[in-house]
């Protein structure tokens, strides 16, 4: 491994006879790590130190020297302990055979830096599902809290940006508990709202009048099982994928239910879906309050019921936000500036709900 640190100050340098790890010397702190050989010295830093590089970009006063599998690091006083937690966690993800990757690297600083009580190798080893060459898990604090409230609650509500994992998530919970043999049913739905629910109005036969609004929920599932058995679960009714207006007048036992684009329902819809919960069932539902396509003056189901519900056992409402998008990073920093720009510009008619935890 190339030593990372150029013509910078060599650390072992400042080593005297006698010297022991850590030590400090004019505000600067030095810290040694031993890897158990260098093989997983490179697998925990990256290809071509990718990991060390990242680190840099965003401690530009730390310094690492890498002389076969000892890493030592140095840096300012108060810097040189995070960076020992991210180390320690990539070994982690290590022996636990997780590769490092510039993405899981970059994961693994956003994490520390938002929460760094987060035991990230736990949040990132985490597997919900395991299907066709992948495995689906939660690549951030907030989606690991999602995915456990899921678990833990009859309902949830996952509310969030676009790329937050809200609904992926939430369909592998379910592939989940259905091969788990703990549900016998998925429900899949979403609101038509641009056909305005009156799908009799749409051209074509019943499958292709609700199959554009419906899609990414295919999509979604063809992730996650093999695409040859779901047409056969379909004509089962093992999975139904449905628009909202067709949930009207059921009751659904023993299913994992989602609805999904949830901010798309008015508050009667919402009352309407909540309510066809039965036995043995469960819940979630998905939406973004910050995109709303319903017609002006007309009230989310989704931005209400929180007020609604707050406080009500076995019910848990799951916020996620830009530093849970895990689409291209352009798409979290989008987010981002379209949330800047919404505070700076208030307006009576913009949709927004606070993302306070």
């Amino acid at each position: 491994m190339a030593d990372t640190t150029g013509n910078r100050h060599d650390p072992y340098a400042a080593q005297g006879p006698g010297q022991h790890f850590p030590y400090s010397v004019d505000g600067t702190r030095t810290e040694v790590v031993h890897f158990l050989s260098t093989e997983q010295m490179v697998a925990a830093l990256g290809a071509e130190d990718e990991g060390l590089r990242i680190i840099e970009s965003l401690y530009p006063d730390v310094s690492f020297l890498a002389r076969g599998n000892v890493l030592t690091i140095s840096g300012p006083v108060a810097v040189v302990p995070r960076i020992m937690h991210l180390i320690e966690e990539a070994r982690g993800m290590v022996a636990r055979n997780n590769p490092m990757s510039a993405s899981v690297w970059e994961q693994l600083v956003a994490m520390l830096h938002t929460r760094p009580e987060t035991s990230v190798v736990d949040i990132l080893s985490y597997d919900i599902l395991s299907s066709r060459g992948r495995t689906i898990r939660p690549k951030t604090a907030n989606q690991k809290d999602y995915v456990d409230s899921i678990d833990r609650n009859t309902v949830v509500f996952g509310i969030g940006p676009a790329g937050t994992g809200k609904t992926y998530l939430a369909m592998a919970k379910a592939v989940q508990a259905l091969q788990r043999k703990e549900v016998s049913r998925i429900i899949l739905t979403r609101p038509a709202v641009e056909a305005g629910e009156r799908l009799g109005f749409l051209p074509g036969t019943l499958n292709d009048k609700i199959d554009p609004y419906l899609r990414p929920l295919y999509d979604a599932l063809h992730d996650m099982m093999d695409p040859e058995t779901i047409p056969r679960l379909m004509a089962a009714g093992t999975i139904e994928v449905a628009p909202l207006a067709y949930m009207r007048g059921r009751t659904l036992n023993d299913a994992f239910i989602i609805l999904d684009e949830a901010q798309n329902t008015t508050p009667e819809q919402m009352k309407m879906f909540l309510t066809r919960l039965g036995f043995g069932s469960k819940i979630v539902v998905t939406g973004d309050v910050t995109q709303i396509d319903l017609p002006s003056g007309t009230k989310s189901g989704l931005r209400v019921v929180r007020e609604i519900l707050e406080g009500v056992d076995d019910i848990h409402f799951a916020l996620l936000d830009a530093t849970d998008v895990v689409r291209h990073r352009l798409v979290g920093a989008i987010v981002s500036a379209y949330n800047n720009w919404d505070d700076a510009h208030p307006s009576p008619t913009t949709h927004k709900e606070s993302t306070s935890r």
